[in-house]
This record gives structure tokens, C-alpha cells and sequence, in this order.
């Protein structure tokens, strides 16, 4: 009867700690998507910004070989990230394709310029730091005009600085709600074993001896939901991306792996600052107050 009772409890005591496991992963699966959420968000957000074109207009019957060697100069600087050169006869064959008819027949030559579409770096790509490139730009000989839309980038800047505070905002909220959930759901862990937790103090166990394995099972908890949630993560942007495969160019393993190792973080953190705190809350506890 008592190998019964014994082998009962051993199979609540697993059940507990499974329930437990899946509970936590399932709330780090969301810390998870908030986390590539924003890391998304900061690669969609440079995209961009890094494709607002500068365009710089060459006067005619500038030698291509000069055009290139300026070429070469504009990419040099700290704030272009890559340039393009469009010649004359591309950009003649570009507007014929917008347009869907040959305009140089009609008019009988060529009137475009030849020119170098400018692309910033994401830090840069504001109106005040390509202002300071187009007037170092201007003062060249070479250069006839530079032109961008100063209203298309204040736009941009001015939403992705809105969406950015929101997804901020949105993950703080979050990461709360993620952290009482987690402790909420050890405690109710520790809860059940209460009684345990009070044998063992009053056979004389210290505290620190106590808490051990109690903090060693929470730490590992944390770690296992941390992976089963790594591999919900996984499969949720293998789905993503075969959905909506425009997802490939935010691609990057690096940072990714930067959000799976916080998940774990995450876990094994807080399921054992929370394992100490609810065993200690018990350890503090009457022999009558078990029974509230």
C-alpha cells in the first residue's frame, strides 16, 4: 500500500513538473515571437531606409571614366552605404519601358543626363545627414543637381519612429505579463510540494539545503521550456517564410541566434529567481498555515 501511495505521488509530482514545463515554454513562445517581431522590425526598417535614393544628376559630356572615378569618391563616404551608375542610354531605356514607347524617335535624340543613384546607410538616412552630403556634393564641378524626395524621408523616419515606440510599448506589456505568468505557475509548482518542502525542515535541513534541488529542478525547467519553445520559434518562421517568401531578405541567423539564446535566458532566469522566492515564502510558513 505504501509502495502504492509512493509511486501515486512520484507520477502527480511528474505530472506537475510537465504541466509546468509546457506552461512556461508556452509563454516563452511568445517572448520569443515579440523578440523576432522586433528584430524584424529593425532589419524592415533599415530596408527602408537604406533604399531612399539620392539622386545625383552629371552634367553633359561628362567622360564616363570621370563619372566612375566620382563613383568611387561618393561610396568612400562614411554615409553612403552603395551607388549605381545610370547611363545616359540605361536611363533612356528604363523611361522608354515606363513609358511603353521609343521617346527618342519621337523627339529624334536623347535628353537625359547621365547620373549615380546614392544609397545611405540606415544611421544616415535622414533629411539632416543627406543634406550635408548633397551640399558636399554640389560643390563638385561634375555635378549639375542632386535631388531626393525631403518629404518621403521625413514620412519614413517619422513612421518607423511611431510603429517602433508601439512594438516597445507592446513588448513591455508583454515581458510582464510573460514574468507573472512564469512565476505564478512555478508557485503553484512549489505549492504542491509544500508539505515535502516543511518535512524536510523540520528533520533539521537547512534552508540552503532545501532550496537546492528545488532552484536546480526550476533552472532546468526553465532551460528545457527555453528549447521546446526555440523549436515552436523555428518552425513558425520556417512556416513564415514559406508563406510569405519577401521574409528571406530579413534573414539574419546571427541576430536570430541572439533571440533563441535569450529565450533560455529568459527561462532559466525567472523559473529560478521564482523557484527560490516560493520556496522560501514556504519555508517561512507554520505547520498550520500549510493547510490555507
Amino acid at each position: 500500500m505504501e509502495e502504492f501511495e509512493d509511486s501515486r505521488a512520484a507520477r502527480k509530482t511528474k505530472t506537475i513538473y510537465i504541466s509546468t514545463v509546457i506552461s512556461i515554454s508556452l509563454v516563452l513562445l511568445m517572448v520569443g515571437l515579440l523578440g523576432l517581431i522586433l528584430v524584424h522590425g529593425r532589419k524592415l526598417s533599415n530596408y527602408v531606409k537604406e533604399n531612399i535614393v539620392l539622386n545625383v544628376i552629371i552634367n553633359e559630356g561628362t567622360k564616363e571614366v570621370e563619372v566612375l572615378q566620382l563613383q568611387k569618391q561618393i561610396e568612400a563616404n562614411n554615409y553612403v552605404k552603395s551607388t549605381q551608375y545610370i547611363s545616359k542610354e540605361l536611363a533612356a531605356r528604363n523611361l522608354t519601358q515606363d513609358l511603353g514607347e521609343d521617346f527618342i524617335k519621337f523627339l529624334g535624340y536623347n535628353p537625359l543626363l547621365s547620373s549615380i543613384d546614392v544609397y545611405m546607410k540606415a544611421d544616415y538616412a535622414n533629411n539632416q545627414s543627406i543634406d550635408v552630403l548633397s551640399k558636399q556634393l554640389q560643390k563638385n564641378p561634375m555635378i549639375n543637381e542632386v535631388r531626393y524626395q525631403k518629404s518621403l524621408v521625413d514620412m519614413i523616419n517619422q513612421n518607423i519612429r511611431t510603429i517602433s515606440l508601439v512594438i516597445l510599448g507592446f513588448g513591455g506589456v508583454l515581458l510582464i505579463i510573460a514574468v507573472a505568468l512564469i512565476n505564478n505557475t512555478i508557485r503553484l509548482a512549489i505549492y504542491s510540494q509544500r508539505f515535502i518542502i516543511k518535512s524536510m525542515q523540520l528533520v533539521g535541513a537547512t534552508r540552503g539545503f532545501i532550496r537546492k534541488p528545488f532552484i536546480n529542478y526550476g533552472i532546468l525547467h526553465g532551460f528545457i521550456a527555453g528549447l521546446i519553445a526555440i523549436i515552436l520559434l523555428v518552425l513558425t518562421l520556417y512556416f513564415a517564410q514559406k508563406e510569405i517568401p519577401e521574409l528571406v531578405i530579413l534573414t539574419d541567423f546571427t541576430e536570430f541566434g541572439v533571440v533563441f539564446l535569450g529565450v533560455i535566458g529568459v527561462g532559466i532566469l525567472i523559473s529560478g529567481i521564482s523557484t527560490y522566492f516560493a520556496v522560501t515564502k514556504y519555508l517561512g510558513l507554520k505547520t498550520q498555515d500549510l493547510y490555507r
